[in-house]
């Protein structure tokens, strides 16, 4: 059993009613009859405030929460610098649209991205407001610059769900039905997978990756290379169960967009900013994209994304693409404190306390029948549970009772794929907070292994 520690020290987790109380059964009910639907929910938790990774719902029950808001608080909920650079800005300016005027606080951030992004050319970037539409804008630009159709994206990946990032997304059935046809011109592989014995992410692969399999197979029957403007992919896949693929895969898979004259797209919505404790995931590899979407932790919770490539590549027209709220003063003074409080320690401690967590996890691997593999970079780390170790079959059930019963007990934490539990705490996550959050888990997977 991992050790307790007294919780009242930071004074979060306290459940004081029944979840979800009373107030917040009439917001649920308000929820049900004038929002739309279609968006899920993990459990019925309706947030009034937050500071770092505490997090207050209406009817005063404190929780500690280990989603950063699904990885877009990279600084925690409501840091006061940032707080201070959003204030500072709303007394200037709020709206002047990037699309028809220069605006300063754009050019800024732009010049600060193509410094801190990976390679040594000049980058150029388009911002927009989310990761679907960054992912839309490289999509965009990868046909434009290329003037070939056809793009390649990898199975259980998510991109957004605005129509061209779904023609990309292979994440969930229930994202795509019912909105067919999509963009055509996409094909879908497996990601990091060995296609000569038929192993995925195991010590024993034979290390013949998909790329092989896109290269002797795939470009040799339905799809010309020629016709490949790019390759998006994820450098640790997010929704697809924070899967860190081996060095190797990226590192082959660069090399076929070499020989082919195709574009390296690296989806950092979820794994950029600092959370894998480098500014950018596809550093851990030794990787240089020709073009990196970003949006979840770049501005600590307000709303930005940034297509990012070289002047050559970024080679598009006046009118090709524009957004009227893209690059806001506001969310840009933000993300500029964001990036600065990152690189002055907050990637560092994403490193270190990840790697804490890692270290707890792997020895709970060991006691626990239910827990099937622990992976991940950073504060980027999945828990993939299983109704047997040896076979590895899914406790997808057992997986949605689990993030209930942390809720019950005021650990927030999300679900990645089927069956995998994703922590993705804020970047100033501390060691005592670290513990508070494994001690409850652990309890939780206990009751939940007794039945």
């Amino acid at each position: 059993m991992y050790r307790r520690l007294s919780e009242a020290k930071q004074g979060y987790p306290n459940i004081i009613t029944p979840l979800p109380g009373p107030k917040a059964k009439l917001y649920l009910e308000k929820d049900s009859k004038f929002v739309s639907p279609s968006s899920t929910k993990e459990y019925p938790l309706v947030v009034k405030t937050a500071s770092g990774n505490m997090l207050e719902d209406v009817d005063g029950n404190k929780f500690l929460d280990f989603t950063a808001g699904v990885a877009v608080c990279s600084t925690g909920h409501c840091h006061p610098d940032v707080i201070e650079a959003i204030k500072h800005q709303t007394e200037l300016l709020i709206h002047m649209s990037g699309a028809d005027f220069y605006n300063p606080l754009q050019m800024e951030l732009a010049e600060k991205l193509s410094k801190i992004s990976p390679g040594n050319a000049t980058k150029r970037t388009f911002f927009g407001n989310s990761g679907a539409e960054a992912v839309e804008a490289a999509f965009k630009l990868a046909r434009y610059h290329t003037k070939r159709p056809m793009v390649i994206a990898f199975y259980n990946a998510f991109h957004g769900r605005t129509m061209g990032a779904l023609s990309l997304t292979g994440s969930k059935l229930t994202q795509r039905k019912g909105f067919f046809p999509l963009i055509p011109g996409v094909v879908h592989v497996p990601y990091a997978y060995c296609y000569r014995c038929h192993y995925g992410l195991t010590k024993e692969k034979c290390g013949m990756w998909c790329t092989e399999w896109i290269k002797e197979e795939l470009f040799q029957t339905v799809v010309p290379p020629e016709e490949v403007a790019a390759i998006f992919v994820e450098p640790v896949q997010g929704e697809g169960g924070y899967i860190v693929p081996p060095k190797e895969f990226h590192e082959q898979l660069y090399k076929l967009t070499r020989e082919f004259g195709i574009l390296y797209v690296a989806d950092e919505v979820q794994a950029g900013m600092g959370r894998t404790g480098k500014m950018f995931a596809c550093e851990h590899f030794g990787i240089v994209p020709d073009i990196i979407t970003l949006a979840k932790g770049i501005a600590s919770g307000m709303p930005i994304s940034a297509t990012v490539a070289s002047q050559k590549i970024m080679d598009w027209g006046p009118g090709t693409h524009a957004s009227t709220f893209g690059g806001n003063p506001v969310s840009i003074a933000a993300a500029l404190k964001t990036i600065e409080l990152l690189e002055n320690g907050l990637i560092a401690n994403a490193a270190r306390i990840g790697a804490y967590i890692m270290k707890q996890i792997k020895a709970m691997e060991k006691a626990h029948r239910l827990i099937g593999d622990v992976r991940g970079l950073g504060l980027m780390i999945g828990i993939e549970l299983v109704t047997d170790k040896k076979t590895k079959e899914r406790a997808v059930m057992e997986r949605n009772e689990l993030l209930h019963k942390t809720f019950k007990k005021g650990l927030l934490l999300l679900g990645c794929s089927r069956n995998t539990v994703r922590l993705c705490p804020s970047l100033l996550t501390t060691t005592e907070e670290a513990d508070t959050a494994l001690t409850i888990f652990e309890e939780c997977l206990e009751e939940l292994e007794k039945g």
